[in-house]
């Protein structure tokens, strides 16, 4: 019997915390952990302000130096991430790890052609000629969807739709064929059948090159057929982790529920009203007073504002919660 492979990434009880001068410190992300193997895709979903991004840009290195605190520990192939140099970190990001962001607009630079922006990172980690830089710019863009990519190398963002805007960030961000994608909120800002497009093109190039996938999203319905584990965050905190399969037939967090009543499905009466969670992202607890979720949440016991529950194994999952839901989890 083979011995089962360490994981790609493992993050342990990751927090980051921002403080400014005569305000009180306030912990973004908290008690985060996960693991991420070699060709895995993993989701992390939530609203914004869950701490999704947060997550990534620490993972990343790309939180400000000053006024930030990050603590916990992110091991890529053994080695921390949040204690390296910014020189080991500048090697392996690119290269090893990469990044979508979700607005293309802000991510590539204005006044600089398209097929530069992909010739320069392959030429920072690769020794290569501009001419071989450039073919595998145009290779690239052909591989991501884009027609006739020679022509669009010598184009500009403004002159590109959003979704060929995308589908340049993905280009980039496997110019070296990371081992490790992040991609946070890729498809945010493009309409529903552009959407479905990219991530339909991201999950047969995650698989061609073989590079495991972190998807951040506040959808799930976007990681419903990409993702095979499902993290759920909510003010800084996982509160339910599982499967994907067990997670979509049966959500047990009153958070995870209530996402999922909120998207539209093509099989529901066209009468049936969408079910929103009650209230605002803003409207919580502090984690140390009780469950941070308890002012939206219909299964709100006494408990849930005397006690701060924990992340616990719950029938095959993990769960933070006091009163889960028993049942009616739809089917995918």
């Amino acid at each position: 019997m083979s011995e089962k492979k360490p994981p790609l990434l493992e993050v342990d009880d990751l927090s980051v915390t921002f403080s400014q001068r005569g305000r009180d410190p306030v912990e973004a992300v908290s008690e985060v952990s996960f693991t991420i193997g070699e060709g895995e895709n993993v989701g992390i979903v939530g609203e914004s302000g869950s701490g999704k991004s947060v997550t990534s840009m620490a993972l990343m290195g790309l939180l400000p130096e000053r006024g930030v605190t990050v603590g916990g520990s992110a091991r890529y192939q053994g080695k921390d991430l949040l204690r390296m140099s910014r020189r080991e970190l500048n090697r392996i990001r690119g290269t090893e790890i990469a990044m979508v962001f979700q607005d293309p607009m802000s991510s590539l630079n204005p006044v600089v052609t398209i097929g530069t922006q992909i010739s320069e990172v392959i030429k920072r980690h690769n020794r290569v000629t501009s001419k071989q830089a450039a073919d595998r710019s145009a290779e690239l863009l052909d591989r991501v969807g884009i027609p006739d990519p020679r022509r669009r190398l010598s184009e500009y963002p403004h002159q590109l739709s959003g979704g060929i805007r995308q589908r340049v960030l993905i280009a980039i961000a496997l110019a070296c064929e990371p081992k490790l994608l992040i991609a946070d909120e890729p498809t945010t800002a493009l309409d529903v059948t552009i959407q479905a497009q990219i991530l339909t093109q991201l999950r047969e190039l995650v698989a061609d090159f073989g590079t495991s996938l972190i998807m951040i999203t506040h959808d799930l319905g976007v990681v419903a057929g990409l993702c095979d584990e499902v993290h759920v965050m909510y003010a800084g905190r996982i509160v339910e982790s599982a499967d994907r399969r067990p997670l979509f037939a049966q959500p047990r967090h009153p958070y995870t529920g209530g996402l999922l009543q909120s998207v539209p499905r093509l099989d529901s009466p066209r009468d049936e009203p969408l079910e929103p969670i009650p209230g605002s992202p803003t409207d919580t607890l502090p984690w140390s007073e009780g469950c941070a979720f308890q002012p939206r949440c219909s299964n709100a016991v006494d408990q849930c504002l005397q006690q701060t529950p924990r992340l616990e194994p719950d029938d095959g999952r993990l769960l933070r919660c006091f009163n889960p839901l028993e049942g009616g989890g739809r089917d995918r």
